[in-house]
């Protein structure tokens, strides 16, 4: 038996700083957005590599059509 979700990533701008990137991870994904937001500073500042996911997915997300 096969499991499907209806369930999308999106940007989430309203809610967001930037570019709601990391609001829209923290939504699909149910965690704090807190945590996910330390987690790209520690991946951007201690790796370098935090920048280029975070455009990335500014770019390939669209951004959430309809306010809660």
């Amino acid at each position: 038996m096969a499991y499907h979700s209806d369930k999308k990533m999106y940007r989430d701008k309203y809610s967001g700083k930037i570019a709601g990137v990391c609001a829209g991870l923290s939504e699909y994904f149910l965690i704090d957005v807190t945590i996910i937001r330390i987690i790209f500073l520690v991946l951007l500042f201690g790796y370098g590599v935090g920048l280029i996911p975070y455009i990335i997915l500014w770019i390939a997300l669209p951004e959430v059509t309809d306010l809660k």
